[in-house]
């Protein structure tokens, strides 16, 4: 008992000393970061003309692991991602009190290292109300207010212009002396009106920013610093509003974050005197606007803000905390002090037919899993909920949704079944308005977490205790007598999941049952074939009421959505363990060209592929050069050779090699065999129009569809490209006659080994050949698979490997590029082979790459139309690593077995 005892008293006081551990994160940035001058500024040397290396590895790896202390891993390369991929002008606004710069100068200085240590650039605004009220009382003058604005007049202009000059140059020379270029800027940026020259005299508001002087200072390496001082049209110097002028900066630059530094660290319930962590706007704003205490300045602060968020895209927001919470809000997802938003409003069920879809309500389900029965798992986990008592908490897209099982008469704890996020919802803090709104209906509450989640850490935020069991977190919150903590604990280890009811027991169904049947009968044939290989299948599928995978990404269509829940993220079939471990014997049929050999090298790495027959018939009787695993020569393996193979069983993957109109015989010759579990993969496009075959695009297509299917038909390294470049915007498409039209341009070694004057290097040398301006095949590909008409206008350059395409597209309603991009990067947040990034991708980089560049991301003036820009290297993604990703998959292995993933 005892020993139970310190258990709980250590997971409660869990969360005060994660509170303490923060505010020594400056302290620790400052230790840990490497090839940074460390001490007091007055120990320091201050270099204006020396520039620092932003791509310095060590001190980025340092701060990551300082951030780590603050949040998981997963969350700080979450929101570095966000922030890295926008331009640096974009990344946050953040307004430093006059306080701040008397009492945690040094705080500041340290977390705004970190952050430009990460290529990170704020645009820094500041004021210095205290010190002028000093400096006024010094000189006998007396402050003058009149709702709240200090009445300025000449005199005091004069002091305050002296002043904000000074503190102005005392922060700069701070960060230079850590290490960060910072450059001064006190004219020229805000421009104002007089407020009301009689009543204030020499008070301004802002009315125009010429964000241009701070964009160079940024694009020179250079953190920008202003004063609150703003200019009339005449030329005369205003005071404004520090608080007013971050807004105006943020209306200019449109950053993900405006932040507010403040002593208090955030906004306080004057009633309760606890700090607010979170204001939605769009639910609570008008009851904060009826309490009592919300009134002048706190009154203004909320008004204000919800004004200016409501000028911005949704992914903004504003945050008011202490200086030495900057990191904590930057990188994590509980983050600090006051976080205030215009959230999302909840929706609410209790039964499902107040669901207004259940197709939108399955899919966002099934987005959670990849299993090759997730429809039928999820079918009959809504089937349990007709006969249950729950509730459902969701938005309106369903980014987000929860379900809650009440107590019962059995258990008094209600517990959370299911808890799914994509990333944008996520990163938009989405899921603390979640629990908001699950610790206002439900004062005790429990939820079952996998051990080794990345996002532990928020979820024991959540928590008021915890207690860990083989591999499993059991959370609680709202559970205070120790004598309900010993029978919640009792319980748990008794029965595990079990005791938050038999939804869980879907999760037992393993995820790879099809998949075992369909090679059970050739499996048989090897020997090394383990017993325990369908309890291992068993073992990783993910409990179906508590998973946390994203797959849209699935976020995206199936594996691309981000989906958070309560366990472990689960991996799509095959990413992360492999299901098999001995050989498949694979025959290359037409292993010649340039793709046949890329192929060759990796199933040369292939852990579990056993290359067994090449065919060429230029080539037969030569050696297969780079297979090391046996010699081979080549064959000029005729229909009849393959048609007695396939009889003989001796091969379990066919892959065709061939240019288009050639494969359909020795296809036939598989058919008649009787081999009906052989995997046949035609990388010609003979077959991609032929429903009966699988089309085999993994990050577009259900992966539990091509790892059932035997004949499969990889996708063109065009038309691969291009879908990934549109399929995110194919909802925001305008109308026809309205199309997407795609400009691609391929090296030369798309147009194959047989001479011709698209590989004729000597032809191709200062010159751009077109070809095939209409009715490209792979227009009809894109389209077909796309389900919309595109245009597509395909060209051959002279470099050797590598597409580049400029894809632009037509939009219905009017988009800012960071919501474009955005889509994007949730559609494909957790695919290992694509790559999404502001800037547009160079196709000299992407030759010998595995995966696909995405960037670009620019908006015409009129917000109705999208250009993107997308590379892909022609003959890996574009053809033998897409052939080895549906051949892993078809055949039971890891779906990036043989594939290096960077």
């Amino acid at each position: 008992m005892q020993s139970l005892t310190r258990v709980v008293t250590r997971q409660v006081g869990r969360r005060a000393r994660i509170a303490t551990k923060t505010q020594s994160t400056a302290v620790a940035a400052q230790r840990n970061t490497q090839r940074q001058p460390i001490g007091p500024p007055e120990q320091q040397q201050r270099s204006y003309a020396t520039p620092r290396l932003y791509d310095d590895g060590s001190a980025r790896s340092a701060v990551i692991n300082v951030l780590n202390n603050i949040g998981s891993k997963r969350e700080v390369q979450q929101y570095l991602a966000q922030f890295t991929s926008v331009s640096s002008q974009q990344f946050a606004v953040i307004k430093v009190g006059g306080a701040i710069l008397t009492d945690y100068l040094d705080v500041l200085c340290a977390s705004l290292r970190n952050l430009n240590q990460m290529g990170l650039f704020p645009v820094i605004i500041h004021g210095a109300g205290p010190q002028l009220n000093k400096l006024l009382e010094q000189a006998g003058v007396e402050p003058q207010y009149n709702e709240g604005i200090r009445i300025t007049d000449g005199k005091t202009l004069g002091i305050a212009r002296k002043l904000f000059l000074e503190e102005n140059l005392k922060l700069v020379e701070a960060l230079e002396s850590w290490g960060v270029r910072a450059r001064p800027i006190t004219s020229g940026v805000l421009m104002a009106d007089y407020k009301d020259k009689d009543m204030y005299q020499f008070v301004g508001e802002v009315n125009q920013v010429h964000g241009d002087t701070l964009k160079a200072a940024i694009a020179d390496g250079y953190i920008p610093v202003l004063t609150c001082m703003a200019e009339s049209e005449e030329g005369q110097v205003l005071n404004v509003n520090a608080d007013k002028a971050a807004a105006e900066l943020a209306r200019e630059l449109v950053p993900l974050k405006i932040v507010y530094l403040s002593e208090k660290g955030g906004i306080h319930d004057k009633e309760t005197g606890k700090l607010i962590e979170a204001i939605n706007l769009d639910e609570e704003y008008d009851e904060y606007m009826k309490k009592p205490w919300v009134i002048h300045g706190t009154r203004s602060k909320i008004r204000d803000i919800k004004t200016l968020l409501d000028d911005l895209p949704r992914s903004s927001s504003v945050a008011i905390i202490h200086p030495e919470s900057l990191e904590r809000e930057l990188f994590t997802h509980s983050g600090a002090g006051t976080l205030i938003r215009r959230g999302t409003k909840l929706l609410q069920a209790s039964t499902l037919s107040e669901f207004e879809s259940m197709d939108q309500l399955k899919q966002t389900l099934v987005r959670d899993r990849e299993g090759l029965d997730s429809t039928s798992v999820v079918d009959r986990y809504l089937e349990s909920l007709k006969n249950r008592e729950f509730k459902a908490y969701y938005d309106e897209s369903m980014e987000a949704l929860a379900i809650v099982l009440p107590p019962s008469d059995n258990n008094q704890l209600a517990h959370l079944a299911t808890l799914t996020m994509t990333r944008s919802a996520w990163l938009s803090n989405i899921a603390d308005n979640v629990f908001q709104n699950l610790k206002r209906d439900f004062p005790k509450l429990a939820w079952t977490v996998k051990q080794d989640d990345e996002n532990l850490t928020w979820f024991s935020e959540k928590a008021d205790g915890s207690i860990a069991r083989k591999g499993e977190v059991l959370f609680w919150y709202g559970i205070e007598s120790p004598e309900e903590v010993r029978q919640l604990m009792s319980e748990f280890v008794q029965h595990g999941r079990q005791m938050f009811g038999d939804i869980n027991l879907e999760s037992q169904l393993h995820r790879a049952a099809a998949a075992a049947e369909r090679i059970r009968s050739r499996a048989a044939q090897l020997a090394g074939m383990r017993g325990e290989q369908g309890q291992q299948a068993q073992q990783q599928a993910r409990a179906f009421s508590t998973s946390a995978r994203p797959q849209r990404t699935a976020v995206k269509s199936t594996a691309q959505r981000r989906g958070y829940a309560t366990t472990n993220p689960n991996p799509p079939l095959g990413i992360k363990n492999s299901e098999k471990d001995y050989p498949s014997r694979v025959a290359v049929i037409g292993a010649r060209g340039y793709t046949g050999q890329a192929l060759i090298d990796m199933l040369n790495r292939h852990p579990n592929m056993d290359l067994r027959h090449v065919s060429s018939r230029e080539l037969a009787g030569k050696k297969l050069k780079g297979y090391e695993k046996r010699e081979i020569i080549y064959e000029n393996l005729t229909p009849d050779d393959i048609r007695r193979m396939a009889e003989k069983k001796e091969i379990d993957c066919w892959v065709m090699a061939l240019p288009n109109g050639v494969c359909k015989p020795y296809v036939d010759a598989i058919d008649e065999s009787g081999h009906k579990e052989a995997v046949v993969i035609d990388l010609s496009a003979d077959y991609r129009f032929d429903s009966g075959w699988t089309y085999g695009l993994p990050e577009l297509v259900q992966r539990n569809k091509i790892a059932s299917a035997t004949r499969i038909s990889n996708p063109g390294c065009y038309a691969t490209a291009a879908q990934l470049g549109i399929a995110p915007l194919i909802p925001h498409l305008a109308a026809q006659p309205a199309q997407p039209t795609v400009f691609g341009v391929s090296g030369y070694s798309g147009a194959g080994t047989k001479p011709s004057p698209k590989n004729d290097v000597n032809n191709l040398t200062d010159n751009l050949i077109a070809y095939s301006l209409t009715d490209h095949i792979h227009e009809r590909e894109i389209s077909s698979q796309l389900g919309t008409a595109v245009a597509f206008v395909p060209h051959v350059a002279v470099w050797f490997a590598g597409i580049h395409h400029t894809i632009s597209l037509p939009l219905a309603q009017q988009m800012a590029s960071r919501d474009v991009r955005q889509l994007y990067q949730d559609r494909y947040d957790t695919e290992k082979l694509i790559r999404v990034s502001g800037e547009s991708p160079q196709v000299k980089l992407i030759a010998g790459k595995h995966g696909v560049e995405i960037g670009g991301f620019a908006v015409h003036s009129s917000g109705k139309r999208a250009v993107i820009n997308v590379t892909i290297d022609n003959l890996l993604k574009g053809a033998a690593t897409q052939c080895l990703q549906n051949m892993n998959l078809a055949l039971g292995y890891g779906e990036y077995d043989g594939i290096p993933v960077e």
